[in-house]
């Protein structure tokens, strides 16, 4: 009865979210968790009906005692049937090993992400204000950049393409 209470008390919303399952993942649960509380409320209904039958009762009421003894007999011949659940078992089984892939799955893919989130926020803490950056900086961080200017001079050229047309020309002659 303890794990009915605490089943009671859980908050399945808080850790969907909190676990960031997939729409697969969570729609398969909730679908789990309808099935078995309709399985509950159908065995508690059940269990609340009274399972012996008053045959000397219907004796003294019916005429024809012959179908009382009838139908006595074939509910003490009655035997349930059984089922093969292994199929069931099967499905279960497999849902539970395409459940456990998609977390190994989600768990390596969440620890990709958190390794570069990491690095992310180590370059951030590391990073220099951009008024202390010198142009020795910027050309290790960039080569091409020190190649295009290098280029550039080589050439004669003193002016940057498209520095005009962006900027104007600020020249006064």
């Amino acid at each position: 009865m303890a794990s009915k209470g605490a089943a009671v008390a859980l908050d399945f919303t808080r850790i969907y979210s909190k676990l960031n399952l997939g729409k697969e993942t969570i729609a398969s649960l909730q679908a789990f968790r309808k099935r078995h509380a309709d399985a509950q409320r159908v065995t508690s209904q059940l269990a609340s009906q009274p399972t012996t039958v008053d045959f000397a009762r219907y004796r003294s009421v019916l005429k024809n005692t012959a179908i009382v003894d009838e139908a006595e007999k074939i509910l003490k011949e009655f035997k349930p049937v059984t089922y093969d659940v292994g199929a069931h078992v099967n499905a279960i089984e497999a849902f539970e090993a395409k459940a456990l892939e998609n977390a190994k799955a989600t768990e390596i893919k969440i620890d990709e992400e958190l390794k570069d989130l990491q690095a992310t926020l180590a370059n951030i803490e590391e990073v220099r204000p951009f008024d202390e950056l010198t142009v020795n900086d910027v050309g290790n961080a960039h080569p091409e950049i020190t190649k295009a200017v290098e280029t550039m001079v080589q050439k004669g050229k003193w002016t940057v393409p498209g520095y005009k047309e962006k900027f104007g020309d600020l020249t006064l002659m």
